[in-house]
C-alpha cells in the first residue's frame, strides 16, 4: 500500500468527496459477501451490485460456468464503481476460495428444510449465494453448503427474483449485524486499499496522473 501515492491522488478529489469516502468506508463490511451464480439476466446480476453497495457490502462474487456476464451500468446506477467484484469460472472453486478466507457457505433457497432468515445465525461470516428464479442454485451448492435460508412468505408466489430476495436478505442482515456488538467493519489497511481504488476510479486519466507521480519520485531519489 502507497500512502504517498494515496495522498497525492486525494490532492484531486473535492473535500466533499474526501468526506464521502471516509463516511462510506465506515460503513463497509466483508462480514457478509454474495455470490450470484449463473444469473441470465445481466439487469439482476447489476441490481444485486446496486444492493450491494446500498447496504455496505463490499464483495460480490459472480460464478459464470455457463454464462458470461457484464455489468448493465445505467442499472448498477455507477455502483460498479465501488463494489469489489469477483469472477469465477467454477462454482467448485469460488466455494474453496470462500471457505479459505473463513467464509461459510449459505446457500438461498426456498426449501422446506432451510432455515427462516430471522431464525439465520448471522454472527458467523457468511458467503450468500443466490441462483435464478427459474432453477435456483445447483445442487452442488445446495449439498455443500454449510446453511440454508429462505426468506418466510405468505401468498401464493413461492419464489422471488434473484435481486428482490438479495435485497431483502442483505438489507435484514446488515441491519443485525450493525445492531450487534460484532467487530464486522474494514481493517485499516483494507480501507486504504479501498480508498487508493475508488480514489483512481474517480479521477479521469488517473493512469498518466500515476505515471508522473513515479517518475518524479524516481528522479528526485536519484
Amino acid at each position: 500500500m502507497d500512502i504517498a501515492l494515496l495522498e497525492h491522488l486525494k490532492g484531486f478529489l473535492t473535500e466533499e468527496r474526501k468526506e464521502r469516502f471516509d463516511k462510506i468506508l465506515c460503513e463497509r463490511t466483508k462480514h457478509f459477501t454474495v455470490v450470484a451464480e449463473d444469473v441470465y439476466q445481466i439487469h439482476n446480476t447489476s441490481a444485486v451490485m446496486r444492493s450491494c453497495d446500498a447496504f455496505g457490502i463490499q464483495d460480490l462474487h459472480l460464478v459464470e460456468e455457463r454464462i458470461g456476464k457484464s455489468v448493465d451500468k445505467e442499472i448498477a446506477m455507477g455502483s460498479q464503481k465501488w463494489v469489489t467484484l469477483h469472477r469465477h469460472n467454477n462454482m467448485n472453486t469460488c466455494m474453496e476460495t470462500l471457505k479459505a478466507q473463513g467464509y461459510q457457505i449459505v446457500a438461498t433457497s426456498p426449501h422446506a428444510d432451510a432455515s427462516y432468515l430471522h431464525d439465520f445465525d448471522f454472527t458467523k461470516k457468511s458467503a450468500l449465494f443466490f441462483g435464478t428464479e427459474k432453477d435456483g442454485l445447483t445442487e452442488s451448492v445446495l449439498e455443500q453448503a454449510d446453511a440454508l435460508i429462505k426468506i418466510p412468505m405468505h401468498g401464493f408466489t413461492e419464489s422471488l427474483n434473484i435481486s428482490v430476495s438479495a435485497a431483502i436478505i442483505m438489507q435484514y442482515l446488515v441491519t443485525k449485524m450493525k445492531l450487534s456488538g460484532l467487530d464486522w467493519q474494514l481493517s485499516e489497511e483494507e480501507k486504504l486499499e479501498l480508498e487508493l481504488q475508488w480514489a483512481k476510479n474517480t479521477i479521469k486519466s488517473y493512469k498518466k496522473i500515476i505515471d508522473r507521480f513515479y517518475e518524479t519520485r524516481t528522479l528526485k531519489e536519484q
